[in-house]
């Protein structure tokens, strides 16, 4: 994807508030087109389809989204589907809810739906996810991993995601379940790889030109072990602690702007 995209990503760390003020479903539904913009919701990850897409059905007809569609693919072939493709049609958002983001690669990777959403995508299609939905939006993804522990081979598993952002791995409920572990350790598998964990109800929107804000309650942690000077990831059995010096960290709450391509916090004033 990388040197034509021309859509905007919003990544959300799971747990966004859907009763107060909606700050990060709002910004979902501006950049949407509220009326005049078309949202379908994508269930595929979650094991209550029914319920989670009448949900965000619901939310997003009250933040005044007058075309919210709710599509569940449970299979490959209804990947492949026409019936399929023709709802996602017209689309100026494609939703991804939360639960397991190893369903969402392994039943829409290389279809022609996964197909349908590089294209839109690149046609400016905004392209949400939250949860697990986060996860797979990015090139490489944390399929599962120890939470709260320290950095070991074996807290993390990663997998390839869906590749709409490359050099960068997500992690969501960041904060919550005490995850900088395990993103520590995917960082030392592979230093270029930029590790952004994403707090509950906190979201990164990413524009065309691969800079980001934070909106939401909380904050996005950014660890680049780019400059990384020691690592013994590679000799240490899976049960090792990793060691790792000179990682670069980054806190960064709502209103604040990131750099992807160059690495760097952009400070307004």
């Amino acid at each position: 994807m990388e040197g034509h995209r021309k859509g905007t990503l919003i990544i959300i760390g799971g747990a966004e508030d859907k009763e107060k003020d909606c700050t990060i479903l709002t910004k979902v539904a501006e950049l949407s087109g509220e009326e005049e913009g078309k949202i379908v919701v994508l269930t595929v990850a979650t094991e209550f389809p029914s319920k989670v897409g009448k949900e965000y059905k619901k939310l997003f007809s009250r933040l005044h989204v007058s075309n919210v569609e709710a599509l569940h693919i449970e299979t490959r072939e209804d990947a492949d589907d026409p019936a399929t493709l023709q709802r996602l049609e017209g689309a100026t958002c494609v939703f991804f809810t939360g639960g397991d983001q190893l369903k969402i690669t392994s039943l829409i990777g290389g279809t022609k739906t996964d197909w349908f959403l590089k294209e839109a995508f690149s046609d400016g299609l905004i392209l949400a996810g939250t949860s697990a939905g986060a996860s797979a939006i990015s090139e490489v993804m944390i399929t599962s991993g120890n939470d709260d522990q320290a950095p070991k081979k074996c807290t993390v598993k990663m997998a390839p995601g869906l590749g709409f952002l490359s050099g960068v791995v997500i992690d969501q409920h960041f904060a919550q379940r005490g995850r900088t572990g395990r993103l520590l350790a995917a960082v030392a598998q592979n230093p270029y790889i930029l590790g952004i964990g994403i707090d509950e109800d906190t979201a990164i929107v990413v524009y065309p030109d691969e800079t980001f804000e934070v909106i939401g309650s909380n904050a996005v942690t950014i660890l680049d072990g780019v400059h990384l000077s020691h690592t013994n990831v590679s000799e240490s059995y899976p049960d090792d602690i990793l060691a790792l010096t000179d990682v670069t960290l980054h806190i960064l709450p709502h209103g604040y702007e990131f750099d992807i391509r160059n690495r760097i916090p952009i400070l307004r004033r």
